[in-house]
């Protein structure tokens, strides 16, 4: 079922998960053993994050450093691919333009239809400090609003080069938002333009980026409006979970924390769990009251905070 069908269908509130893959040479086991834990609280999707590669760099004794690259994280599609057909649960990989190619893009599309996956979230992607060489022979999306149009044509049957007789790729597409705008953009309104370029180019729903304050959530959605972007807009949440991401989600992420929460986290560092649950609770039950019919729960490879604050919902 597309998401947007999901968000049609709903006669209660959805709450939907996003997971990350084991880092590399790590078992499946451990995501498979999350979505279990999920699994009671009737997860009508589930996103799985994807990554591109990245360079580091090996020292040895003699002086001389070795370039390595590699993903950090792989197996997407497969885990993707797992979850839906084991346990009947939508999935939603996330698609990068960066690090990958157009026709990269579409093998992978190709490959999630054959799965009978048909939700995607297109997103750029964060910078990297690695470029990936590209072949002149082929092609690149630098913007998420151009992976937003490859991937619409491809519902439409136009692919990269013709291919006789071949078949439309019915799919539904997300994009992600930014209530408190993205890191590079220069204001809110900016943002809320580029964000519109993506519907345009054929997006069918919006999810957000984390927020701490829902009156960012509800300027956003207003602001969007007014734009004339009309889709489904899903508010992404965390819990926080350690005094350290005080300062680490705000850095890499552009997100503010209220003074009332990191008041309470520094002053009660011992709680901060405790704090953390209760806060997006709090959160929680405003965005449901004022008529959210999905609330999207980063959950990395944590479930315990997010099932505490469901269980309460």
């Amino acid at each position: 079922m597309y998401i947007i069908e999901h968000l049609q269908k709903a006669q209660k509130p959805l709450f939907s998960y996003e997971i990350i893959p084991p880092m590399r040479g790590k078992s499946c086991q451990d995501i498979l053993d999350i979505v279990e834990q999920i699994l009671p609280y009737d997860p009508p999707f589930i996103d799985v994050t994807a990554h591109s590669a990245e360079a580091y760099y090996e020292e040895f004794d003699d002086g001389t450093i070795r370039r390595h690259v590699r993903k950090k994280r792989t197996g997407t599609i497969s885990i993707c691919g797992i979850i839906q057909n084991r346990y009947n649960i939508d999935t939603v990989p996330h698609l990068l333009c960066r690090g990958f190619t157009k026709e990269e893009t579409e093998d992978a599309m190709i490959e999630l239809s054959y799965l009978g996956i048909h939700n995607v979230l297109a997103i750029r992607g964060d910078e990297s400090n690695y470029k990936k060489p590209i072949d002149t022979a082929k092609s690149v999306n630098s913007y998420a609003n151009e992976l937003v149009t490859q991937l619409d044509n491809l519902k439409s049957g136009t692919y990269l080069e013709e291919i006789e007789n071949s078949d439309p790729i019915n799919m539904c597409i997300g994009v992600g938002g930014y209530p408190e705008k993205h890191l590079e953009s220069p204001n809110l309104k900016t943002g809320i333009q580029y964000l519109k370029a993506k519907v345009d180019a054929g997006a069918d729903y919006i999810v957000t980026q984390m927020f701490f304050d829902t009156s960012y959530f509800n300027k956003f959605v207003a602001e969007c409006r007014k734009a004339g972007i009309l889709v489904p807009i899903i508010p992404g949440l965390k819990i926080l979970s350690g005094i350290r991401q005080l300062s680490i989600l705000p850095k890499h992420f552009n997100v503010t924390i209220p003074e009332a929460l990191s008041d309470e986290i520094t002053a009660n560092p011992k709680h901060v769990k405790e704090i953390g649950v209760n806060w997006a609770y709090k959160q929680s039950e405003e965005l449901l009251n004022s008529g959210v019919r999905c609330l999207h729960f980063y959950i990395m490879n944590d479930t315990k905070a997010v099932t505490s604050v469901i269980k309460q919902l």
